[in-house]
């Protein structure tokens, strides 16, 4: 297995991460300083888990790599997607210690809803790839009501500074209100769409990826992914 994969794979950090560790020489293998083509063999420990006795980082030995875990949280405005321990808004000050948990994508932090949270680096790579086009349904509200020459616009793709985003799927939910499910993941894509053709957003919440959905999960709140929801995604 290569080096910053295992690494990842321990719950330490992410991979790019990882790289950074062994790029900045904080990483040995056995007596020597680790570089980014290191391979390392792997054992299996009495507890049945798989580890390297010759991995260090800043001179501690790694643990073994950690179990699969999938949770979802019900994201509240205000929550800060990005794990910088210095933030008091981050997501990373609701996470567990263990096992070490990152969001799949990222929600603004004016928006809410359905986060995806996990240490599966492949299911994570397969979800946020565009080229596998997975469903994000989203409920959004506007600043004012809208006609339907907006429903169709939306749907057929909006241009915006240098993009114009894929057709899609949207439906009118209510005067001002509309559910729209993207296979796109553009940086604050539905404000942007929405701002091209004259309006402004005043709620939006993710309510599924894929078959995943928040249910009754209270705002704030996370939980376990069941088995028969990881073997969906997995699906």
């Amino acid at each position: 297995m290569r080096l910053a994969q295992y690494i990842a794979l321990t719950g330490l950090c992410s991979r790019r991460a990882a790289s950074r560790l062994i790029r900045d020489g904080r990483v040995s293998l056995g007596e020597r300083l680790a570089n980014h083509t290191d391979r390392v063999e792997l054992i299996q420990t009495p507890a049945g888990k798989q580890a390297s006795l010759s991995v260090c980082v800043d001179g501690e030995p790694m643990p073994p790599i950690a179990d699969k875990a999938y949770w979802i949280l019900n994201k509240a405005v205000g929550t800060d997607c990005r794990l910088l321990a210095e933030d008091t808004t981050s997501l990373l000050h609701l996470l567990p210690a263990q096992p070490r948990l990152y969001p799949v994508g990222r929600l603004d932090k004016d928006s809410r809803g359905l986060l995806l949270l996990t240490n599966d680096g492949e299911l994570t790579q397969k979800l946020m790839h565009p080229s596998f086009a997975h469903h994000k349904r989203y409920h959004v509200r506007l600043d004012r009501p809208f006609d339907d020459d907006f429903v169709v616009q939306m749907a057929a793709g909006v241009s915006y500074k240098d993009v114009t985003t894929l057709p899609c799927r949207v439906t009118r939910l209510g005067p001002d209100s509309f559910e729209i499910i993207l296979t796109q993941g553009l940086n604050r894509q539905i404000r942007r769409m929405s701002q091209a053709l004259g309006y402004h957003v005043i709620d939006l919440k993710r309510v599924a990826i894929e078959s995943l959905t928040l249910g009754d999960l209270p705002e704030g709140e996370m939980r376990e992914l069941t088995e028969q929801e990881i073997a969906m995604l997995r699906r």
